[in-house]
């Protein structure tokens, strides 16, 4: 006796011939489906494992300064209530780079101005107070700033300026002044260390976490327009 075949075309085919090729293609997209949410656990943990590479670049990304060489007058911005910076620009005076330290600072701290406050904090260490000029000011960003200080430098006639703050707010700083500073004057940016940020070990202190996260948030406000 011989093979019977269904008597409709197609009918019967499927299961005479193998598995429905309809659905190994609903088993692949479902392979392909889940295929993709693996992904994520595989690439927390792989971001996990890496943690201390990508956090140590994010810390040392904001760190963009440059070497101190001798200029016509040290800039200290304000921002920095521990003394790192004035101390600094005091220390780049010494070492025989400027003769005169401009510190600027607004009024805000219980009426006092930073910048008298931040020249008793030096001259109580030794600083030479002759040195350590004040200049307050009405600013509450580096921007606003920037553009301050570079009017009253075009007034002093100064061509060279070294622009002294903390580590972190160095690459923003560099940029601000690039894009406010008058074309003769050439801004040098000098980084003073700052009380609890570490490149290497940011993420080690809440204290350094909220000031990169805070850096971070002004650098990506200051790219997208300001």
């Amino acid at each position: 006796m011989g093979l019977s075949f269904p008597s409709q075309k197609g009918q019967g085919y499927h299961s005479f011939l193998g598995p429905d090729k309809t659905s190994k293609t609903s088993a692949a997209r479902g392979l392909r489906r889940w295929g993709k949410w693996l992904l994520v656990p595989v690439l927390a943990a792989a971001l996990y494992g890496g943690r201390h590479v990508w956090l140590r670049e994010m810390g040392e990304f904001l760190v963009k300064a440059d070497p101190p060489q001798p200029a016509d007058i040290v800039v200290v911005l304000a921002g920095d209530g521990y003394g790192h910076r004035i101390m600094k620009g005091v220390e780049l005076a010494q070492q025989g780079y400027v003769k005169l330290v401009l510190v600027d600072g607004p009024v805000g701290a219980y009426d006092f101005n930073e910048a008298d406050l931040a020249i008793q904090f030096a001259t109580r260490r030794g600083a030479p107070k002759e040195l350590l000029v004040p200049f307050p000011m009405k600013a509450r960003s580096t921007m606003a700033e920037a553009q301050i200080v570079d009017r009253e430098l075009r007034r002093r006639q100064v061509h060279k300026a070294l622009i002294v703050t903390s580590t972190y707010h160095t690459r923003r700083t560099r940029s601000v002044f690039r894009r406010y500073g008058s074309p003769g004057i050439q801004y040098v940016v000098v980084a003073a260390p700052d009380q609890d940020f570490e490149p290497q070990g940011w993420w080690l202190s809440r204290d350094a976490e909220k000031l990169v996260f805070l850096e971070y948030v002004k650098l990506f406000n200051w790219w997208l327009g300001g």
